[in-house]
């Protein structure tokens, strides 16, 4: 993939403390006690939780409101919206929380040539869109983004640093870099991102025992953890979470199952996952809520469309202070035309990720009742 940002600019961007006031595509190959007085937290250590009224006292004093959409991207130079600042408009609305997350799959670079594509390919992908780009997302609510994905290096180290630069510009924080941890600040917690792919310039999705060290780390750096994974097969024969390694043309997307509870084990409160670019189930696992694809988000040209390639949403989840599920609400989108995300008022995704989640998780599985509301098995 070419060389990794040098150990000075990994250092320099490995942790960021910031405030903020608000978290298919076809041929892909490419700790701490953290809990408060009188409430520990069921961990791998055993600890015992506090009386009920002590847990939902401090529920409701520290909860914290997460946004989190897959994969987003905004077009391929030149191939690029005629009017970016309002691509995002019809969904603006639902880009509202304490933090609002998504993976950023691609690059904001005007760095021309691909070490990934040479003069020769055909089927490679390679996305990237100006750098000003990022004050779009940022305008349309964006404030934390994984760069840990399989498009984030297809212009190199140049691309991958103008990238997080023109995140940083924006106001948008960032993760994904190798031992990356970034911690935010919101309703007087600390939140650390940490993003996790199976790709040498970004934290290992393979690599299960250095995953855990590092979500152990920023366990102990802040309050919650919030852990992004982009992981598994991908397309739309891939939206059921097996159990198993998935592959997809050959390469080893890692076990998003296996992976989510290993970190979550850890340390992590929350896990996001993108990558095959279809929905996929969602389950509570110690009490963590685990969402193992939220699809495609937008894509201007950069993305299939078709049936349950162009089913979207929006995840919105309500964590309580000790980092457990409190609530959450699924709002279903659809990509139309050139792939821009709109509402849909027949909430196919949620139907979507009910089903799959009942199918892949049985007892465990996340419950879609109405209006996509969330509810614990």
């Amino acid at each position: 993939m070419g060389r990794r940002l040098s150990a000075a600019k990994r250092a320099a961007v490995s942790t960021v403390l910031a405030v903020t006031v608000t978290v298919s595509l076809a041929g892909c190959l490419d700790g701490t006690v953290r809990t408060p007085p009188g409430e520990q937290q069921l961990r791998g250590g055993g600890h015992q939780r506090g009386t009920a009224r002590e847990g939902r006292r401090q529920r409701a004093a520290g909860a914290i409101a997460i946004a989190a959409v897959g994969d987003t991207a905004m077009g391929v130079t030149p191939t690029l919206p005629p009017d970016p600042a309002s691509y995002l408009a019809p969904v603006e609305a639902e880009l509202k929380g304490d933090v609002v997350f998504g993976n950023l799959e691609g690059t904001l670079t005007d760095v021309s040539e691909s070490p990934k594509c040479g003069p020769e390919s055909s089927e490679c992908f390679a996305f990237r869109a100006p750098p000003e780009y990022a004050e779009y997302l940022a305008d349309a609510g964006f404030t934390m983004m994984s760069n840990a994905n399989n498009h984030s290096f297809d212009f190199g180290e140049a691309g991958e640093e103008e990238t997080i630069r023109a995140l940083h510009e924006a106001g948008i924080e960032q993760t994904g870099l190798p031992g990356e941890i970034t911690v935010v600040e919101a309703v007087g917690r600390k939140l650390a991102f940490v993003g996790f792919a199976p790709y040498s310039n970004t934290p290992s999705l393979t690599d299960l025992d250095a995953a855990e060290d590092l979500v152990q780390e920023a366990d102990r750096k802040a309050d919650i953890v919030v852990v992004a994974i982009h992981a598994g097969a991908e397309g739309s024969d891939a939206q059921h979470v097996t159990g198993a390694e998935e592959e997809y043309l050959g390469e080893d997307r890692g076990n998003p199952e296996e992976f989510a509870h290993r970190v979550i084990d850890a340390g992590a409160d929350l896990v996001l996952g993108s990558g095959p670019h279809v929905l996929r189930g969602m389950e509570i696992y110690r009490d963590r809520l685990v969402a193992y694809s939220l699809g495609n988000f937008s894509g201007f040209h950069n993305f299939t469309l078709e049936g349950a390639l162009g089913e979207s949403a929006i995840l919105h989840v309500t964590l309580a202070a000790n980092g457990s599920f409190r609530s959450g609400r699924l709002a279903s989108l659809q990509l139309v035309e050139e792939g821009q995300p709109v509402p849909d008022t027949e909430e196919a995704a949620a139907h979507t990720v009910a089903n799959l989640s009942a199918e892949d998780f049985g007892a465990t599985a996340i419950r879609v009742g109405r209006d996509g509301r969330l509810r614990v098995p």
